[in-house]
Parts: C-alpha cells; structure tokens; sequence
C-alpha cells in the first residue's frame, strides 16, 4: 500500500489552513496527498435533500491545491459515516493524518473539536493539529525551529525521531525541551527557597538526562543543529512559551488519551501540534 499524507477537510476556512499545511507537508515527503471528507449521509441521500445542491467536498479543495501546485499528487476521497471512526480507519499506510483543531461544527470558541480530539487520541501514525488561529496569523519572520516536547525520564522514542526527521526536511533548528520539578520532599518540606547549589546540582542532573535521552538521534541525525534546553517549570506552559517562534511542536502519546499537556498546547498554541503515538 502507498504511503501518503492525509488531511481532513470540511467548509471551514480552518480545515482549508489544514489543507494547505499538509500540501507543503506532502511536498517536502515527496508524498501523495489524499483530501478526505466525511459525511454522515451518502451522495444519494444528499441528492434527495438537497437536490439543487451539488455538494463539492472534496473536490473543490483538491481543484484549489492541484492549480497551486501542479506537480502534486493529490487525490479527493469521500467517505460515508461518523466522522472520528471513518478518519481512524484511513491511515494504514499514512506518514501523517492532518486536522484542523476544529471544524465547521461545534461551538463558538471551542479550542478543540471532537474530531480532533478523538482522532489524535486514538490514531496509530502521527496525527497533526493545525490551530484555527494559524488561519488569522501573519507573521513577517519565518519560524525558527521545530520544538519537541520531551520528558527525559521516560522518551517517547517515535516522537523524538518524528521530530529530528521533520527538522531535518525543514532545514530547521531542533529545540529539545524536557521540563523538570523540584524533588517532592524537598519541594514540600523546606519553609524557604531552595539553596542555589541545590538547584544547580539537580538541574545538571537534569540536563545530563535530557543529553542521553537525544544521543541516539544526534548521531542518527547529524546535520540537525540541536539546542538542549531544560526548565524549571510544567510541560505544558513550558511549550506553550516557547512555541511562539516554532514551525512545529512535537509532542508523544503513550496511551489512548491526549495528556494534559498535549491538551494544554492545542488550547493556547498557535501552532501546529504534532501528536506520536508509541
């Protein structure tokens, strides 16, 4: 079966965000892209409710991305059925499955949708998340890095490689961010800050972590320039902060569900978040 990339589209403007991501995704993969839409009726039970509305989807998107982009390999299919399940059930030879965090559903304000939600939580190849808010943004200065959310403890090995890989095409930096916290018992007992060479020496540890946790890709991975960077804070605010100038923020799934800090970067992220399962 041939590998592809795969997007999801619907009538939003978001999922057209999406579409054009995953185009440039495509491209740089040297990939087909497939542009799937699912409807919860068939083609002939649309006809008979509205039988002077042709429905174009997807067809209309793959016209847009073929006339941009000619030397694409570009597909349009249409499916039957719930949503989330029929997504699920598509990417057995996909490098990467590409949502808006939103579609044309759903309500006002509403971070992340349902089928997001529940295609990045149980979807067995990378699935990437592309912010409604990526839509609005201009920005004059071109994304300086692929940041990869990383605990140093306990890796999620298939996202740290997705990350070097995707750094590696974009010709990007490669930020490895692993967040730490203050051992509980000296955390909970001391009535007064922590003394500094205290913290020094927990915080070498910790780099000494992370160092080990990326060898293994570094040397995979030699032409990728990458910066270790370890702070004293949660995942999650960790990311969302220094997502700002990111073109992809990477992050590892271990069980069926997002994890709070996945759920945090998609919620005040404005870029695009890529969920790996292990």
């Amino acid at each position: 079966m041939r590998r592809s990339v795969i997007v999801g589209v619907d009538r939003s403007a978001r999922s057209r965000t999406a579409a054009s991501w995953a185009t440039r995704e495509a491209l740089r993969r040297g990939l087909p892209l497939k542009v799937v839409h699912v409807s919860a009726l068939s083609p002939d039970e649309l006809a008979k409710l509205w039988p002077y509305r042709p429905v174009p989807l997807p067809g209309t998107v793959v016209e847009e991305l073929a006339g941009r982009h000619p030397g694409l390999d570009i597909e349009g299919v249409r499916l039957t059925g719930p949503a989330t399940r029929s997504l699920l059930d598509l990417p057995a030879s996909a490098d990467l499955l590409i949502l808006g965090t939103r579609g044309a559903d759903g309500f006002a304000g509403l971070a992340l949708g349902s089928t997001a939600l529940g295609v990045a939580e149980a979807c067995r190849c990378p699935v990437v998340l592309v912010p409604s808010r990526l839509a609005h943004q201009r920005t004059d200065s071109r994304p300086e890095v692929v940041t990869l959310g990383i605990n140093a403890r306990e890796p999620v090995e298939a996202a740290v490689d997705f990350a070097f890989d995707a750094a590696m095409r974009a010709n990007l930096r490669l930020r490895a961010l692993h967040a730490w916290a203050l051992p509980t018992p000296a955390a909970a007992w001391m009535p007064f800050p922590v003394p500094e060479e205290d913290r020094a020496r927990w915080e070498t540890h910790e780099e000494q972590l992370l160092a080990d946790a990326l060898r293994p890709w570094k040397e995979k991975y030699p032409r990728v320039r990458v910066l270790q960077e370890v702070v004293l804070h949660s995942p999650s605010d960790a990311l969302v902060r220094a997502s700002a100038r990111a073109e992809l923020i990477v992050v590892g799934r271990r069980q069926a569900k997002l994890g709070p800090t996945a759920s945090a970067l998609v919620h005040h992220t404005q870029r695009p978040v890529t969920v790996v399962p292990q």
